[in-house]
């Protein structure tokens, strides 16, 4: 792989000559966490950071007024974090393009599935040496195979992108209860700078070289919690979730070794690993919805806009995505999970054929 240079790394962060631009792509539950965070972080020290921070809105009338004016009048993004008051530097705007001008870091936080369009919009329109990072939670599936959102980002912008994954329920971060979450970065100085941007009292970073492993596993733990909400909606116990748990972490752990040979062990130990996948697999919208899937007999697409408020899951997209790599290379027996939750959510199998999976997995034979 060629050498990457960052312009950050030409001097010291703390000599930097100029403020520095932070935007954010995204407005959902998470991106506007995400904002409440920086828009403080930006505030609390302005000899680094230019003030106003923006934040691309997809915009929606709300009760016959813009989501934007909302947000830039009221300070709270009534629809996606209700009751959380956001700082007054985050500025809302309904034009990724003008959202992203002069950005020196651009923080991306929509669904996957929508990032092809945004990096239409935003192509050939961003500051030179700017970078990016992901918190988006998926994998993008095309005739080149499957690539991680950060590679899309980088492909398409022409910029350098880190990734941020952890187990980090939204309403909690928004509520200041302390969480972890596992920056992935190759270069250091680019990852010290993304942890200044983000870390606070309460969202503590740790910083990792292991990009690739740290952006799947905070895909890939949706598809074991979509597995979850099965046994939720069975009525199965917390045994047998245990059991789906553990079996999920062994498919995560061979699925990131096939496809990334550098994958190292220990960073399933860190926030983005292990902690993310038990707390998706305990709470989050992947697990009520594939609980709900069972119980009520509606399809996902159904559930996801009755219960979702506008939210896009992540799990069953993934998990088609996963599968369609999987069948193109003669794969998918060797993990059966993923399979076999990807199959339930198209309603090829019955929810009841999970247990069978589970129970005749090889881990066990």
């Amino acid at each position: 792989m060629a050498a990457r240079f960052f312009r950050f790394t030409t001097r010291p962060i703390s000599k930097m000559a100029a403020p520095k631009r932070i935007c954010i792509i995204g407005s959902g539950n998470w991106g506007s966490v995400i904002a409440k965070i920086v828009g403080d972080n930006v505030a609390a020290n302005p000899s680094k950071w230019v003030q106003d921070v923006q934040m691309y809105v997809y915009e929606e009338m709300i009760d016959g007024q813009k989501l934007t004016e909302i947000i830039n009048t009221k300070h709270e993004n009534v629809k996606y974090l209700p009751g959380h008051t956001l700082p007054k530097n985050i500025i809302a705007n309904p034009d990724a393009k003008a959202t992203a001008k002069d950005a020196d870091i651009l923080i991306f936080v929509v669904p996957h599935q929508f990032i092809h369009r945004i990096c239409a919009d935003l192509k050939g329109n961003l500051k030179p040496g700017a970078l990016g990072v992901s918190l988006i939670k998926g994998v993008d599936f095309s005739d080149k195979g499957l690539r991680l959102i950060t590679d899309v980002i980088r492909d398409n912008l022409k910029i350098e992108c880190a990734v941020l994954m952890g187990a980090n329920i939204a309403s909690e971060v928004a509520k200041e209860q302390f969480c972890e979450a596992t920056v992935g970065c190759k270069d250091p100085v680019m990852g010290q700078l993304l942890k200044e941007v983000m870390q606070t009292p309460y969202f503590r970073i740790v910083v990792v070289k292991d990009e690739a492993t740290v952006e799947y596993c905070g895909a890939l733990k949706n598809i074991v919690a979509t597995g979850a909400g099965f046994v939720d909606g069975l009525g199965l116990g917390n045994n047998t979730k245990a059991a789906v748990i553990r079996l999920g972490l062994m498919e995560m752990v061979k699925f990131c070794q096939v496809e990334n040979p550098e994958t190292k062990i220990d960073t399933f130990m860190e926030s983005c690993g292990v902690a993310d996948l038990v707390t998706t697999c305990y709470s989050g919208r992947n697990r009520k919805v594939a609980e709900a899937f069972v119980t009520t007999g509606k399809t996902i697409e159904q559930l996801e806009v009755e219960m979702l408020n506008g939210q896009r899951l992540q799990g069953p997209p993934t998990a088609a995505e996963v599968n369609n790599m999987l069948k193109s290379k003669g794969m998918e027996d060797r993990f059966p999970m993923f399979t076999a939750i990807h199959k339930i959510c198209l309603g090829e199998k019955p929810a009841s054929a999970f247990i069978d999976c589970i129970r005749c997995h090889p881990e066990h034979m």
